[in-house]
């Protein structure tokens, strides 16, 4: 393949790539690159988000170079203080490897495990003594940490800033530089982690790797970073139509850049979709039609895909109920006037994450009894079984003890 051509793969999607020039040359170089990727096993489930810079290394994957893919259980227990307001909560040794565990599962479906080397990075930083941790501070000086974005943030609104969170880039620096990684791939908050690793790897005599950044997938909500906690987010092991129809709700705004960092799409066919978008004489939904059949076949296949969208179908634009809903029973007591707490009702069956989702559901007159709209709190408890809805596609048929 031409270099014109492996830049252009390389190109899409990307938020930073420091420098071009350097990628260049290492490209052009007889020998497959090393390609560094880091993850601190911070949280069991991934989202889509975490997936666009995996189907940037799949991209490097098929331009023959080599995968390493760093888990930090020893980094994940500093914690990333990367785009953080606060110190981050220390986690356990066993919750970093039961999050690794998972995470290795669901990063490949995307990756190709057959040409990717997994390493631990506290089988080097964990050797480390206390005097080598010293040498490696001497080489970063507070000023330039501090030039960091977040941390500038907290030292000037009097915010504490711990000092094991100045060791989390050089920890994560020192990764490059035991690995000698060519190319480093993260997401756009990684930029001052990537560059500390630059320095310490001219410090030990190598050439400084390539940074790929890219962007930061917004959420459903179209406006906050995709994450589990917002509850904005698409999960990689979500149910096909749980999957196609979230995809069906993001913003219209979020449509090209979805197609450009979620699929495989070509960029001329992205770039006719932009345009058409613009012209205003297509439907939006069509756009969102074909972007769920795309996302949901990466990670079920294109038979779920096809059953995702015909479900949605069937029950959104022809206003009818799902085929296959769940039944549960639950136990719950009725007050002196027979009746029950709804918010609760909707958490314990799993219909909504809280209580407090559960009251934001009814208040915004998202619940549905039985195909009827309900807007009060407190229910009479049902002699019956009875369907209950929350938003557009959470359905439970729910019978009460």
């Amino acid at each position: 393949m031409k270099l014109e051509k492996k830049m252009e793969i390389l190109r899409r999607g990307t938020d930073e790539i420091i420098s071009e020039k350097l990628l260049e040359e290492r490209l052009e170089l007889d020998r497959p690159l090393i390609v560094k990727y880091g993850a601190d096993p911070t949280a069991a489930d991934l989202h889509i988000g975490h997936m666009v810079p995996m189907r940037k290394l799949r991209d490097l994957q098929k331009l023959g170079h080599k995968i390493v893919f760093v888990i930090g259980d020893f980094t994940a227990a500093i914690g990333d203080p990367s785009g953080k307001s606060e110190t981050r909560k220390m986690l356990t040794r066993e919750q970093i490897l039961e999050n690794a565990k998972t995470y290795q599962e669901q990063v490949f479906k995307v990756l190709d495990k057959s040409k990717t080397e997994v390493v631990y990075n506290s089988s080097w930083l964990g050797e480390m003594r206390f005097d080598d941790v010293i040498r490696l501070s001497s080489k970063y000086t507070v000023a330039r940490m501090i030039e960091r974005d977040d941390f500038e943030k907290r030292y000037k609104s009097g915010t504490p800033i711990s000092i094991h969170e100045f060791l989390y880039p050089l920890a994560q620096a020192q990764d490059s530089v035991h690995l000698e990684s060519d190319i480093e791939v993260g997401g756009s908050d990684q930029k001052f982690n990537f560059l500390v690793a630059r320095d310490l790897q001219r410090e030990a005599g190598q050439n400084p790797q390539v940074v790929i950044t890219l962007p930061i997938l917004e959420g459903l909500d179209g406006k906050q970073k995709m994450s589990k906690s917002l509850n904005n987010y698409i999960g990689i092991t979500d149910e096909p139509k749980d999957m196609y129809g979230k995809v069906m709700s993001i913003p219209d705004s979020l449509i090209v850049k979805y197609y450009e960092l979620c699929t495989d799409v070509p960029l001329k066919e992205i770039n006719d979709i932009k345009n058409r978008l613009e012209e205003g004489n297509t439907n939006p939904r069509d756009f969102k039609m074909r972007l769920g059949r795309e996302i949901v076949s990466i990670y079920h296949g294109q038979e779920q895909a096809d059953m995702a969208e015909q479900e949605f179908q069937k029950v959104f634009q022809k206003r009818r109920i799902p085929t296959d809903i769940e039944e549960i029973e639950i136990d719950v007591s009725a007050d002196e006037e027979g009746t029950i707490w709804l918010p609760k009702v909707l958490a314990d069956a799993g219909l909504v994450q809280s209580t407090s989702e559960g009251r934001r559901m009814v208040k915004q007159s998202a619940v549905k009894i039985n195909q009827e709209q309900y807007n009060d709190e407190k229910m009479k408890k049902p002699n019956d079984k009875v369907l209950v809805q929350v938003g557009k596609r959470r359905f439970k048929y729910i019978v009460f003890k």
